[in-house]
């Protein structure tokens, strides 16, 4: 089975900053990747993904605090984020999409994400 594994979660405050990395173990390549987000009482939800050949898509919630990039020699995807705000805290998820474009099938275990006020 994949695995994809993430990292670089952690605590920080508002207004500051962090990297998540998301590792697989089997190639990224012609796959779409992406990351998702679930906060405590709510469900999880979109936040950016990146397709084979780098587009990137953000959702309006994170969109110009968030820059996505992958690296397929690595076998990794990153989410740079900045200007966080406590409403970010969440879980943060890494997707792959290796049996269809259009949505994930395979899921990191996450990484937490706890913006302080």
């Amino acid at each position: 089975q994949v695995q994809l594994v993430e990292s670089g979660g952690g605590l920080v405050r508002s207004g500051g900053s962090l990297s998540l990395t998301c590792v697989a173990s089997r190639s990224i390549v012609g796959v779409v990747m992406g990351w998702y987000r679930q906060a405590p009482g709510k469900s999880r939800e979109f936040v950016a993904s990146i397709t084979r050949g780098g587009i990137t898509t953000y959702s309006d919630s994170v969109k110009g605090r968030v820059t996505l990039d992958r690296s397929n020699a690595a076998r990794s995807v990153y989410l740079e984020m900045g200007n966080l705000k406590p409403e970010d805290t969440a879980v943060y998820y890494c997707a792959a999409h290796y049996q269809k474009e259009s949505s994930p099938d395979t899921w990191g275990q996450g990484t937490q994400v706890t913006v302080s006020e």
